[in-house]
């Protein structure tokens, strides 16, 4: 299969070797097509802590191995953050290296979590954990996973004003492509449609899958995965 090579942008606390990631990476072998992961700084095998890390930071590592590991076109998937990381890096682009942009020829985005510490982190804090960061910097938000607390810095809330999409109505450029789990407790379903909202050109196409959660991990959420990130392949093969 001739197509675009894909990098993976995982999630915050998440990974490069996920379910997701490593079924799409298993995927992208069958098929012939070239993938790139990372892990950011304080994530899987990266060094680090994740309480030193901001949008700021992980969009920059982003961004340098995308420009400095990759090469041809490109499809960026994108889960949670990772979704939210993938709008800042074509905004990016597109503001400053708009060659290496056009090499950017589709999103597909899984419950992405964009402007997320203004839109979903401060609103839904309580007065104890507002409490916390203001006196020790930091608060650990419990997980529904058995991946531990999220240690919730000032730090990344201070940093992430920093880097808004929601600022101003956004072309992207290029299609998109958003799954999203209506039984997403994470990342609400109307957070999608406000991205929708937000984003010209009609460039964006949405699935909802209505018993879905926020990792849409199940087999049944991977083939829905595989099959959107292959029609953007076979779709951008086409127009080529």
């Amino acid at each position: 299969m001739q197509g675009p090579g894909i990098v993976w942008l995982p999630g915050f606390k998440s990974n490069m070797t996920s379910t997701k990631a490593s079924a799409l990476a298993d995927w992208a072998e069958t098929v012939g097509v070239s993938m790139t992961r990372l892990d950011y700084s304080g994530h899987g095998l990266s060094p680090g802590r994740v309480e030193d890390g901001t949008i700021g930071r992980w969009l920059e590592e982003v961004r340098e191995v995308v420009l400095s590991h990759t090469r041809g076109q490109l499809i960026v998937v994108g889960s949670s953050m990772g979704g939210y990381l993938a709008l800042l890096l074509v905004q990016a682009l597109m503001r400053e290296l708009p060659i290496q942009a056009d090499r950017i020829v589709a999103l597909v985005l899984i419950a992405p979590a964009w402007d997320m510490t203004e839109r979903l982190m401060r609103p839904r804090m309580s007065e104890s954990a507002r409490r916390q960061i203001e006196e020790n910097g930091v608060w650990l938000r419990p997980s529904r996973y058995d991946d531990g607390p999220y240690p919730i810095t000032r730090r990344l809330l201070d940093e992430g004003e920093q880097h808004q999409i929601g600022m101003a109505p956004f072309n992207p450029g290029r299609p998109v492509h958003i799954l999203h789990g209506l039984q997403d407790p994470d990342v609400p379903w109307e957070h999608t449609l406000d991205l929708v909202a937000h984003l010209d050109g009609d460039w964006t196409r949405v699935v909802a899958v209505p018993d879905g959660d926020h990792r849409l991990s199940r087999p049944e959420d991977i083939g829905l995965l595989l099959r959107t990130v292959k029609s953007a392949c076979v779709g951008r093969a086409e127009a080529d």
